[in-house]
């Protein structure tokens, strides 16, 4: 039985390697903030989220599949959780009682998988009996084939075989086993037979004649005696000790397969929840091929901002559908950097196949996101700061590929600004031509200006709110650049206004 909940023709691997800028995107986007607002404190679900929200998904359609079954989801709550209790009941009745499916001898792996399975068994039932009530309330092509699977395969007749076998299996009439003389006389070719039922009455037994056989009654006390018929039978369950193992081995990998696909699902209920609690909006996005340039969205807002500050936050508007550079300008403190990480964090939200934090959001896939933050200064002094700067960049253009998309937040301001201008310049018109999808947040004018007098079709400046009195309204307009940021705003927060 396979699960193929998180893609339509594979397993979801937990293992995959994570990118290599991993850290620096988890730093710059706040993503702990978000794993942990799906984990709720659970280390299982924190490793699965981080790992399916890295492991972005590159095309549309696959994107799709994974937004129809968290609609389900989203729908069916507590059926979801329900499912998802089953896998971690199996987990917590293995640790509770041990059972002997490792051990060395044949009837110790035989007797742990019985009772293996013999648990299983009551789970996969509470499973079917899920499967027969909710399925109709399900419309995803993933959970309708889930549903499917598991009351085509776990059939009533399916459960009364398997319950027949392992009651066989335990040998309350003793065990029948065939063999034949080898070489030396010793014991070969042991074969594990099926009993005969005797279904005469007691009498009829008693007063039956018996059947000519030879037997052998050992000595209660003899050990060694008892031994010898312990490696006999070992000997003859040896290979329904294998398939039996074998057996359970199965549906426990069905289980713990379930238990990791559906612990996405559970993380993305868990911060539908909380956002829902803070009133704010999510919505399922709209993904376009890579090689579009599609990015045009109503209310989005920064998730990690809202989680940390427990309540609704500003959103933005902005339609940049055909457009490869967004350059982001204005006052200081206007919420270009929350702006900035709200674009990173929806990416890579949709790219998992989740919902994001906006109204509406439609936007092309990317096949890698890198973002470049300004950093603290080096405590160790082995570099300077904008030495450092150019490392982390040419880290990034040696994985860079067409149809990624770079987050630049200040940027190259480690020097004067008319260097740092001018290879920004250069940097952001290189990767422009290689097919790169840019942002760029800069109190650098002299950059800004420079792509702005370009007149370019495939660009659109964006500056942050200042109304007249100075008050910041935390929006994105469509504007082009200023001399100022409006620095003399901060100097007058902190200090007072000049007499």
């Amino acid at each position: 039985m396979r699960v193929f909940l998180m893609h339509p023709d594979r397993d979801f691997n937990v293992t995959q390697k994570l990118p290599f800028n991993e850290a620096a995107l988890t730093e710059d986007l706040e993503l702990n903030i978000l794993f942990n607002a799906m984990a709720l404190g659970d280390e299982f679900l924190f490793k699965v989220v981080r790992q399916a929200i890295f492991a972005s998904l590159d095309a549309p359609e696959a994107i799709r599949y994974r937004q129809e079954i968290l609609k389900d989801c989203l729908k069916n709550p507590s059926i979801v959780r329900k499912i998802y209790r089953i896998p971690i009941e199996s987990i917590e009745n293995k640790r509770r009682r041990w059972m002997g499916i490792f051990s060395s001898q044949p009837s110790g792996i035989l007797s742990g998988a019985v009772q293996m399975l013999e648990m299983f068994v009551v789970l996969l039932r509470k499973l079917k009996r899920i499967a027969d009530e909710h399925a109709d309330g399900f419309e995803s092509p993933g959970f309708k084939r889930f549903f499917a699977m598991i009351q085509q395969e776990l059939s009533d007749d399916y459960f009364a075989v398997v319950e027949n076998h392992l009651k066989m299996l335990k040998f309350h009439d003793g065990v029948l086993i065939s063999a034949e003389l080898g070489n030396g006389n010793e014991g070969t070719n042991y074969i594990l037979r099926k009993t005969n039922h005797d279904h005469r009455n007691w009498l009829k037994r008693v007063l039956a004649r018996k059947s000519p056989s030879y037997s052998y009654t050992l000595h209660p006390r003899d050990d060694a005696g008892a031994r010898a018929l312990g490696e006999l039978r070992d000997r003859g369950v040896n290979l329904v000790a294998n398939a039996v193992a074998q057996s359970a081995d199965h549906i426990d990998s069905f289980f713990n397969m379930l238990r990791l696909e559906l612990a996405f699902y559970i993380g993305c209920l868990n911060l539908s929840e909380h956002l829902d609690q803070l009133g704010e909006p999510i919505v399922f996005p709209e993904p376009a091929p890579a090689s579009e340039r599609q990015h045009s969205f109503t209310g989005l807002y920064d998730v990690a901002l809202a989680l940390t500050m427990k309540q609704k936050v500003v959103g933005n508007d902005v339609n940049a559908d055909g457009k490869d550079l967004a350059m982001i300008t204005g006052a200081n403190q206007g919420g270009k950097s929350t702006f900035l990480r709200s674009i990173g964090l929806a990416q890579l939200m949709m790219q998992c196949g989740m919902f994001v934090p906006a109204e509406s959001f439609r936007a092309n896939v990317c096949s890698g996101l890198f973002t470049h933050y300004k950093r603290e200064e080096d405590a160790t002094m082995t570099s300077g700061k904008f030495d450092e700067e150019l490392g982390r960049m040419s880290a990034i253009v040696d994985n860079i590929t067409p149809n990624s998309m770079v987050l630049f937040n200040e940027s190259f301001a480690a020097t004067n600004e008319r260097e740092g201008s001018e290879i920004a310049r250069q940097i952001v018109s290189a990767l422009l031509e290689k097919r790169v999808k840019v942002f760029f947040v800069t109190h650098l004018y002299e950059l800004a200006q420079s792509f702005h007098a370009q007149g370019m079709d495939n660009a659109i400046f964006l500056r942050a709110d200042r109304q007249e009195d100075g008050r910041r309204t935390y929006k994105l307009i469509e504007a082009p650049p200023l001399k100022t940021s409006y620095g003399v705003d901060a100097y007058n927060k902190i200090f007072g206004e000049r007499k």
